[in-house]
């Protein structure tokens, strides 16, 4: 079909909709596979039409398609047969699994077994796992969000969710146009012809001698009244028509789908799985909002015969499946889930900044941390969560020997400069900054209050007005623009120039990078409103066209992607908010309700692929990206700039604001309020400085540009309905203080009477011993899940015990918690999960084990066999390498859960390759067991430790060795002959964690630097284990004393030490300490120990402390306290 044929089918739909033909038009629809309705796909979902809701995905997927098509058709068999038993309609439900779900039992075996059981229970609620379950309306709400983001997500469905934008009655008007034609060319034209039939061509009967009517004006077919209903036809309504073609339009290379991971779906397996993040990655995204369809698809028999892959691929028979859905947190629903009540506009707290802001960025991992800018020149970082300024750089100009001589003879007259721009790169490892006077600076964070120096660029003559991070060919840059009319490329490592783009003819005001498949490029702004799009070339510029208005203008893409919106002022202060059609170098939407006497340029800002904010007549106004007119404005409570400076966090939960007196206003919804309360010190204690602490977020990998992926889950046991929103902060209507800027007088005062947070009772923190009991044997490995909803441990008797937390009024998150004791589970078979043992004693035997990424599956191993157990019903699924040589340590490959990484008694490491029950490859570089293993997915290396106290680097990709080093042992230190030593990831995937008995290290991988080394005092005993908290922000750390310190990450400072007799009533007789020590994966300060005795306690701070002790300040703006490589011994406090 060609494309024009396929313009008609859509006008047609247009026509059919106007004359209210709704069946024709839906059928239309599924026979053509042109365009997916979602707004009547979603009717019928809610109505239970499921017949229909199949008939008409049929013309678009059939099951076997993808691994998104067999899971939208799952979540529909499941639902309808969930529904049959709750109607207790035994014969309707085994109609259903037989005619419906018994497709799905080819792929899973275990599923279907498990899916027929829910027939002999008289309610199927009785199963734990569906125990949530909520009525049929809710149920069918729920599950219509998760298929909304798989159909998104499909690329079958590319370019079908979005119908064209068309005029009404198009069809009309194109027959009009065709009968004026024709009644031109009739040779005796009456002033008003007859239309009688569209059936044969026009002519007018006898001469009357008069003039054919302007084509124009003449209206020959009368218009009908638009139909009501049917959105989707025209959901965006008429935009202002395209001009004319630019000669040089980016129409060819900007209309391509982007290739990142599509936002708030992934396809996961069938089932209740969680999702593989990395997996995700491989992914193209099918954009959900490009209005420009790609009709070339169109021209073929393509069209009509979709190809389809025979068969169903590997990976969707090899990931593991799972019965029930996952919940998702109210972040990662789809775009339609969002209302008004979602905006952040609740203002918790002010931070006093001194000095007018000029620009804000919050960091892209660690949500809590604002980046703020002034017209002084200083830089700032905050963490809104304990309010308080983690580090301050003034402006200063590091080297001047190197600098131009204007340069140096501006600053010879006025040393200040403004910050025009402040900006976390994609990882948040580095921040650049740009200044009113030349100079761009790139400074790279550790955590906490770790600054430092990166490069100092003079990149322009005069103003460097913006810049931005950006990926060519794979490589960490940086753009920046000038008063210079020029925009230059930098390597963000080197600091050397990449490229120069000229071709402005007035100061380049801003920059917005960004990238379509594998096709970079740079958008740019001037101050006299022009735009130009750049490749990395050296080419020149590929368009040219105007900004609305000719307005000094900034431009934005949408977090997915798929949108680009601009805002701009000109001089006389009108100012212009728009969508563009960036296919088509035209404005797709304006917005309404900007002022017209606007103060400075107008600053504005996108968040979850569904709003639109912007600092206007001294409030915040919000937008719905697809309605022109303005949604609400907020005022922040008054006080704000007349154009004020506004950015959000990654999540859109919270909302910073500037303020007209030198100030921040920190706005937040419900869940940023959540946020805030998990990390603020409630009770601030003004001889403390407070370190930072967020919750989990998983760091982008360094070298490819950070996605917002929300996973999908897919397992009924926790699709309920999020938690009521908090209102208030613990009922607390105080208001929040203003937070002053610290001077160095205050910093050293301070540090005076810093002292180490010393915790020796109960009554001064949480804890809780989990309850047990079976037969008490001493803990060898201990892991939460990864939901954390559960504690896993591996005893010494080869048995593992399995804690959940359950969703009640106490815990509404259900996660794992010191306020409500969790049940030790186990399934009704009353089985246990016990490894296989070797003829030696287990107690002598070295226990390993790895959980997967979706909390399904538990590969363990004791000194025998290596099992792999299915975590819902404790059954082995399969046993594998039979001793000798026995293994000692798992670790999951973290794109591939097939894969796993051995580490062997024998000091070998073997590459397994599960599905195949294949050793691929076999790597040996230690001389004694292997105690350690961890996975790098940003370097692609696996990093390996042993009892020869040696660390090993070695490539993925090959499996050849990187480099090796052995640990230092400190000076009159003698280790166990055999003592473990454990590696561990930082969270940015390139720092790396050792623990051995003698000490704490610090190392950079690849080449194993070693930055930083803690001793501990010997009165402590040896260091039994220890583990980064799950922001990466803290390590805790477990002797053989019985107590736990807690170290500052960043510098390996103890803030911390917990003593045995704060989670334990003392028992003299008794020798007891923990073995293992484990973090919770999204609560900063939550952490579980093993003990000797076989006990497990979870610990926390006070409720009223918020964290683990304050580590001693350092002076304004100070790095480290240690330079790099450095050793610190813990000294006994005075």
């Amino acid at each position: 079909m060609s494309s024009l044929s396929r313009e008609l089918v859509f006008l047609i739909l247009q026509f059919l909709d106007e004359e209210k033909f709704k069946e024709s038009v839906h059928k239309l629809e599924q026979e053509s596979g042109f365009f997916f309705n979602m707004r009547y796909f979603e009717d019928m979902v809610t109505n239970g039409e499921w017949d229909e809701v199949e008939k008409y995905l049929s013309g678009f997927t059939k099951v076997d398609d993808n691994r998104y098509s067999m899971k939208i058709f799952f979540e529909i068999r499941k639902q309808k047969y969930l529904e049959a038993l709750d109607k207790q309609d035994r014969s309707k439900a085994v109609d259903i699994l037989v005619k419906d779900l018994k497709v799905f039992a080819a792929f899973n075996e275990d599923l279907f077994k498990e899916i027929t059981q829910l027939l002999t229970l008289d309610n199927f609620r009785h199963n734990e796992q569906l125990s949530k379950y909520g009525d049929t309306k809710s149920a069918r709400g729920i599950m219509l969000a998760e298929l909304k983001k798989l159909i998104e997500a499909n690329p079958l469905f590319r370019d079908k969710l979005q119908f064209p934008t068309l005029k009404n009655s198009r069809l009309r008007t194109l027959i009009n146009q065709s009968l004026n034609w024709q009644h031109q060319l009739c040779k005796n034209p009456r002033p008003n012809p007859d239309i009688k039939t569209l059936f044969v061509d026009h002519s007018c009967g006898q001469p009357n001698g008069a003039r054919a009517p302007s084509p124009v004006t003449n209206p020959l077919m009368g218009a009908v009244p638009k139909a009501g209903g049917f959105p989707p036809l025209g959901a965006h309504g008429p935009f202002q028509q395209t001009p004319p073609a630019l000669p040089t339009s980016l129409a060819g290379w900007m209309a391509n789908p982007s290739s990142v991971p599509h936002p708030s779906a992934s396809a996961v397996p069938i089932g209740l799985t969680a999702v593989n993040n990395a997996a995700i990655l491989k992914r193209p995204r099918t954009p959900t909002n490009n209005p420009a369809m790609d009709y070339q698809t169109a021209d073929s028999d393509h069209v009509l015969k979709r190809t389809r892959p025979f068969g169903i691929s590997e990976e969707v028979n090899n990931l593991p499946v799972n019965m029930l859905p996952v919940a998702y947190s109210s972040q990662s629903h789809g775009q339609s889930s969002y209302s008004p009540d979602d905006l952040p506009k609740n203002v918790v707290m002010t931070l006093s900044q001194g000095s007018t802001v000029k620009s804000m960025d919050f960091h892209p991992v660690q949500q809590i941390l604002l980046l703020v800018g002034t017209n002084m020149g200083d830089v700032m970082v905050w963490d809104v969560g304990s309010r308080d300024r983690m580090a301050l750089r003034n402006f200063k100009v590091w080297d001047l020997t190197v600098c131009s001589m204007p340069l140096q003879a501006s600053l010879a007259n006025d040393y200040t400069a403004s910050v025009n721009r402040v900006m976390w790169s994609p990882d948040g490892t580095l921040f650049g900054v740009a200044y009113s006077k030349h100079i761009v600076h790139l400074y790279s964070y550790h955590g906490v209050d770790d600054l430092r120096n990166h490069l100092e660029i003079e990149a322009h003559v005069g103003s460097v007005n913006d810049l931005a991070f950006s990926y060519p060919n794979k490589q960490l840059c940086v753009v920046t623009c000038g008063e210079d009319r020029v925009i230059k490329v930098w390597d963000a490592v080197t600091g050397a120039k990449q490229y120069t783009f000229e071709g402005h003819e007035a100061p380049v005001y801003s920059v917005c990078p960004h990238h379509k498949e594998n096709i970079q490029f740079i958008f740019s702004t001037a101050t006299d409103g022009k735009i130009k799009a750049w490749l990395y070339d050296n080419m020149g510029s590929r368009v040219d066209y105007d900004a609305p208005g000719h307005s000094t203008t900034a431009m934005a893409y949408s977090a997915d992607g798929t949108r680009l919106f601009s805002c701009g002022t000109k001089k006389e202060g009108e100012s212009f908010l728009v969508e563009w059609n960036e296919s088509e170098g035209a404005v797709k939407r304006t917005y309404n309700g900007l002022g017209k006497r606007s103060v400075g340029v107008v600053q504005f800002d996108t968040t979850k692929n569904r709003f639109l904010a912007a600092g206007d007549e001294f409030m915040i106004k919000f937008w719905d990206m697809d309605s022109s007119n303005l949604l609400t404005s907020v005022d922040a409570e008054g006080g704000l700039q007349p154009s004020p400076c506004i950015r959000f966090n990654k999540e859109g939960i919270l909302l910073a604001v500037s303020t007209n007196d030198n100030g921040i206003k920190i706005l937040a919804n419900a869940d940023g309020i959540r946020l805030l309360r998990t990390v603020e010190n409630r009770t601030f204690d003004a001889s403390r400085v407070a370190t930072a602490s967020v919750v989990k977020a998983q760091a982008p990998p360094i070298g490819t540009f950070p996605s917002n992926n929300v996973t999908v889950g897919t397992s009924l046991a926790d699709r309920a309905p999020p938690a009521a929103a908090m209102v208030a902060i613990n009922n607390d209507t105080r208001s929040l203080a203003d937070v002053k800027p610290r001077i160095a007088e205050e910093a050293v005062d301070k540090s005076r009477i810093w002292k180490l947070t010393e915790i020796t009772e109960l009554s001064q923190c949480r804890a809780l011993k989990l309850p047990d009991n079976l037969s008490p044997t001493r803990v060898s490995r201990l892991i939460y899940t990864n939901q954390g909803v559960a504690i896993l441990a591996l005893a010494a008797n080869a048995v593992h015990k399995l804690w959940k937390w359950q969703k009640n009024d106490r815990n509404v998150s259900g996660k794992a918690t010191t306020v409500v004791a969790p049940q030790l589970w186990q399934p009704s078979s009353g089985i246990l999960m016990a490894n296989d043992k070797s003829d030696t004693n287990p107690e002598e035997a070295v226990s390993c084990f790895a959980l997967s990424k979706n909390d399904s599956y538990v590969m363990s191993a004791s000194g025998g066999k290596i099992s792999l157990f299915n975590m819902m019903t404790f059954r082995t699924m399969t046993t594998f390498m039979p001793p000798p040589p026995a293994a000692t340590f798992l670790a999951f490959h973290p794109q591939d859960n097939n894969i796993i990484a051995i580490g062997m008694e024998d000091s070998s490491i073997q590459i397994y390759n599960v599905r195949v029950d294949e050793v691929k490859t076999k790597i040996k570089g230690h001389q004694k067991r292997i105690t350690g293993l961890a996975f790098s997915h940003v370097l692609n290396v696996l990093v390996s430790s042993g009892a020869d106290s040696q660390l090993c680097v070695w490539s993925t990709d090959g499996w050849e060795k990187q480099a090796s080093k052995y640990l230092q042992i400190p000076s009159g230190r003698t280790p166990a002959p055999l003592a473990d030593t454990r590696v561990q990831f930082h969270q940015d995937q390139i720092h790396l964690l050792a623990v051995h008995e003698t000490q704490i290290a610090i190392f950079e991988a690849p080449k194993l630097e070693c930055l930083k080394q803690w001793v501990p005092r010997e009165v402590s005993g040896p260091i039994t284990h220890a583990t980064y908290s799950c922001d990466s922000q803290s390590i805790y750390v477990s002797f053989e004393d019985g107590s736990v310190g807690v170290l500052t990450a960043s510098n390996l400072r103890l803030r911390c030490r917990i003593h045995q007799t704060a989670y334990l009533h003392p028992n003299p007789s008794l020798r007891v300490h923990p073995l293992v020590i484990a973090a919770h994966p999204s609560e900063p300060n939550q952490f579980a120990l093993g003990l000797t005795d076989g006990g497990v306690y979870v610990l926390e701070p006070l409720e009223s402390e918020g964290r683990w002790g304050s580590p001693p300040p350092t002076e304004n703006g100070a790095g480290p306290s240690t330079a790099s490589g450095a050793t610190l011994s813990e000294q006994p406090q005075r």
